[in-house]
This record gives C-alpha cells, structure tokens and sequence, in this order.
C-alpha cells in the first residue's frame, strides 16, 4: 500500500484499517511508526487519556512531574531510536554516573562508576582481591551477553517442528554460537539457571561488593538472590543500550520516561500513524478463527486486517477474546503464565533535595541522584520471604532515584522530585487490602529513606503511592506485573509467552502479540514491538491478509 493511498483513506468513515494496535504502550507505538513506515495504514487505540502505558511523565503535584512507573533508561535498543529518528522528536538521554550507588546503614555510600577503571578503583577500597576479580568476571559477562545480543531483534526459534523450516530455526540459532567455547557453553548454562547469591558467594568475598551487583539485579522479579534463575540478570543488564549502544548503559531521560514514548508518538504520526486516547477496546473481533478489528466499550466496532496487542497475554486472551474462540490448552497455559507483580513505587515532591548521610556536599548534582537502599544479600532474601507468603515486609528495599538532579525540567526552582522503586511486595495480601495497605506501604517508605536522608520527611509536599493493585487498575498491569509476566527461564525464549506461541503469532489468524509479554521480556527496550512488527510485515509480504480478508 502506498503513503499516498493510505493517507487517501484515512478519513472515510467505514474504513478498514491494515493493522491495529491495542495499547498504546512503548512497545505498541514501536510496532505502529515500523508498520506504518512499510506503508500500512495503522490506528492506535489507548485506554488512557495519553500514550506511554508505564512508560511516562504524570504530575503528581502542581508543576511537578515524575516518571510514574518506569524511570531508567537502560536497554532502549539503538536500532529503535535511529530507524524512527527519536532525537530529532527531543529524545535526549543522559547517562547515569554513577551507574548504581548503595547507601549502606553504617552511612557509607559506594558508587560504581560508569567507568570501569574508576569502578575498580572504588572497589579496591573495599577488597583488593575483589576489585581484580571484577575486571575478569565483567570481561566474562560481557562477553557472554554479546552472544545473547542478536536474539533481543528476532523471533526465537519455533522448537519441536520437523520440517525443513524448523531446522532451519535451528540452524538460525546454532550459527549465533559457533564460535563458543565448551567453558562458555557451561557458563552461559549456569547464568541462565543458577542464583545470583551462589554466583557472588563464589567469585567474592566482600558483602559490600555482592551487595553493589545485588542492587543491579532480580528488579521486578519473583524470587530471592538465592533463588535458581535470579543470575540471569547479570547477562541481562549488559546488554546494549542508548544510541551509542553501549553495554550495560543506564539513562536518565530528559523530560522522564514520558519523553521515550512522546518521540515515538511523533515519530509514528509523521510516518502516518492514527492515535486515539481514551478509546479503551473492550473486545478483539474474532470470529473463526481469524481476528477481524476490535469493539471499544462504547460500543464502536473498527476493522482491521491485522490487530497487534500490546495488552499482557492474560488480559489480551482471558478478558478480550471469548473463550470459545481459542483452544483450550493454548488457554491453560495463558492462566498458569506467572504474573502476581512484586513490586510498586512511592513517587515524591519535595521542598528540598534530600541530604544523603555519607554523600558529600561537593558531589555534583548528578551523582547526587541515585541510591539504593538494600544493606545485603539476606536482607533481600528475606524480604522475599515475607512477601511471598502475603506480608509486606517491615524493613523495604527501596530504589531512590532524585530525578530533579538530572533534570531540571521536571519542578520549579527548589522544588525535587524522587522517584522510589520498592522491591518485593504481595500482589495477593494475606490480611486486608492494598486499598486498606496502601498508606501503611507508603509510610514505610519514607521510614527507609528517612535512615539515609533525615530531612524528607518534613519536606514531603505530595507524595503518590502505587501498589502493585494500583498498577494493574491505573497501568492495565495483570496482578501488576511490569513485564508482562515473570522473567524466568521457564518464561523466557522460545517459552514467552508460552511454548509453541514464541514468534509473535497466536491462535487467531491475524492477532498478533508486541507488548513485553513476549519475547525478549520486559523493561523498556522497544524490541518485542519490534520484532512483533517484522512479524507482521513478513506475513504480509506472504499475502496473508490481503484486502478483503477482514
């Protein structure tokens, strides 16, 4: 289809769209600006009155503005922000420096630096030994996370066929690694299975240093340090990111987290991409077997050759298809994909910028903004323990993040904004309700952040508390979950979002998947829309939806 056609068409009434993309999420607006860029006329329909899904910018007091769920950048793949041109819609990114700083109960903060040489230099203090130690494992880890790298940009193989196109899936994935080692195959085995606490047990002997790698790690994930699979971060986090592609790089983005989304909305429309806020869809239109448009609440019914969720698999096949239209084993492994988010955030204005204990005055601004608040390994541990069984523990993991030291667009003059990521928590509460809860977390908060900086409490000018029910109501979050699903191996590759569905495809002919339930997982990369995009294009190349078919 041509620009000329698909602009020609864009106001008729009873028009049948190429493709629509339900959500208009990070992921969502990726898939939307890369089909409509191949010539589809393409509609994104928001439920909320802006675009961003958890990926944006609320004010949270007059004047002040916040990253309200996710807040850094780290893995946001190049290849999304030059194919679509993100700089020149105002996306402009600064790296984070120190990359991660832990405020310690004894009133020591330890930064790790950007820089590597800088890094072991800080980490010398602390432990000679693990400070040489650190330069062989991150030169290992790196290098095993660049094997990783190719599959984040393309569908997983489909394991279990036996057709010429299953082996050549096979194959596909075989050549990504033929210049491996037998010792790299163990170790990339023993990341993707073992526990980030055994790892660390293994290789230092500092509880500062296990502590710096813990604060990078297991973010958003159930389970322990100790847990199989929580090592799988280590690779994770150094993967590329930024424009300049760096490995392990982490942003602070100017304008929040909003900005990502609001470059890739303009860049969508320029390329012709329609977008409506507040046009929650009720229902895919599905009728044998092949996906027809989509039915708002208001009773609107639009057509579409093609329809993309970027809604969670829980919420796209268990509250927007009938039953009836799926089968049903596909449907019982949707409902055991494990979802029950362990996280929320506690977002503040203050009156003042907090005073860390143990942060010089002479610190810049920008290594004045970020800290986290975990003092060990069993901390965490034990922390999952209690909010495993339905508890919010009364000692929290708190990552605080003073997002107005970064950037100053966000508040008036003496007026700071913290962000505050709070690491496990239960989505399903043992006694009461997170409604009841909600102040109760938000207190315990502050009393955490209090430890390290005395003078926020009484600096508090709004504050804003979501618990992980606030992120499924305000966010669409299924059990508040910020990935879509659990980032474990048994939910990750081929297995996202569940076996024999990894490629973007599902049941219903023309409904496709591009939201962080698939892979290559959650986070703000913009790879799963991607890929979902690619996926449809390939398709279409095929003749599979031609006019008409809707």
């Amino acid at each position: 289809m041509t620009a000329s056609h698909r602009m020609g068409t864009a106001g008729q009434k009873n028009q049948t769209y190429d493709a629509i993309v339900v959500g208009g999420g990070h992921n969502g607006l990726t898939a939307a600006a890369y089909l409509a860029r191949a010539g589809l006329s393409t509609l994104v329909l928001e439920r909320r009155g802006m675009v961003g899904g958890c990926c944006v910018t609320e004010e949270i007091a007059p004047g002040c503005k916040a990253s309200t769920t996710s807040y850094i950048a780290s893995m946001l793949r190049p290849e999304v922000i030059r194919d679509l041109k993100l700089a020149e819609f105002g996306l402009r990114m600064v790296p984070c420096d120190p990359a991660i700083q832990v405020a310690f109960p004894d009133g020591r903060v330890v930064p790790w630096w950007a820089d590597r040489d800088r890094a072991v230099a800080e980490f010398r203090k602390h432990s000679c030994k693990d400070a040489e130690r650190f330069v062989q494992v991150d030169d290992q880890l790196k290098k095993l996370a660049r094997y990783l790298q190719p599959f984040f940009l393309e569908p997983p193989p489909e394991i279990g066929t036996h057709s010429v196109l299953g082996f050549g899936e096979l194959l596909r994935v075989g050549t990504r690694f033929r210049n491996i080692s037998n010792c790299e195959v163990a170790q990339l085995v023993s990341f993707l299975t073992g526990s980030l606490g055994e790892f660390l047990d293994r290789n230092y002997e500092s509880g500062t240093i296990k502590t710096m790698f813990l604060a990078n790690n297991v973010y958003g994930k159930h389970g322990g340090p100790y847990q199989p699979g929580s090592a799988i971060g280590l690779l994770f986090h150094l993967l590329s990111g930024g424009e300049h592609e760096l490995q392990g790089f982490q942003g602070h983005v100017i304008g929040g987290m909003g900005a990502i989304s609001n470059a890739l909305a303009a860049s969508g429309r320029k390329l012709g991409v329609e977008i409506r806020t507040s046009a929650p869809v009720a229902q895919i239109d599905s009728r044998n077997g092949r996906a027809r448009g989509v039915v708002l609440e208001d009773g609107t019914e639009i057509r579409g050759r093609v329809v993309l969720s970027n809604a969670d698999p829980k919420r796209t096949f268990l509250k927007m298809i009938p039953a009836s239209e799926l089968p049903g084993e596909f449907l019982q492994a949707i409902r055991g994909i494990r979802m029950a988010g362990p996280c929320a955030k506690v977002n503040l204005a203050l009156s003042e910028e907090p005073r860390f204990t143990g942060t010089p005055s002479s610190h810049t601004p920008l290594e004045r903004t970020f800290y986290t608040l975990v003092p060990s390994l069993e901390f965490a541990e034990r922390c999952y323990d209690i909010a495993k069984f339905g508890d919010i523990p009364g000692e929290l993991w708190v990552d605080c993040v003073i997002a107005s030291n970064a950037d100053h667009t966000l508040a008036p003059a003496g007026t700071h904004i913290m962000t505050c990521f709070v690491q496990y928590v239960p989505y399903h509460l043992r006694e009461g309700t997170w409604d009841e809860k909600r102040a109760l977390l938000g207190d315990r908060v502050i009393r955490k952040i209090a430890e390290h900086a005395p003078n926020v409490p009484n600096s508090i000018i709004a504050h804003q508390v979501l618990t992980p029910l606030d992120l499924e109501r305000t966010y669409g979050l299924t059990e508040g979950n910020i990935f879509h699903g659990d980032l474990s191996v048994d939910q990750l590759f081929f297995m996202r979002p569940v076996p024999g569905w990894s490629q973007y495809r599902t049941p219903i002919e023309g409904l496709y998947l591009c939201g962080a339930g698939t892979h290559p997982g959650g986070g703000v990369t913009g790879a799963p829309g991607h890929n979902a995009a690619h996926q449809v294009l390939r398709d279409w190349k095929k003749g599979r939806f031609k006019a008409g078919a809707a």
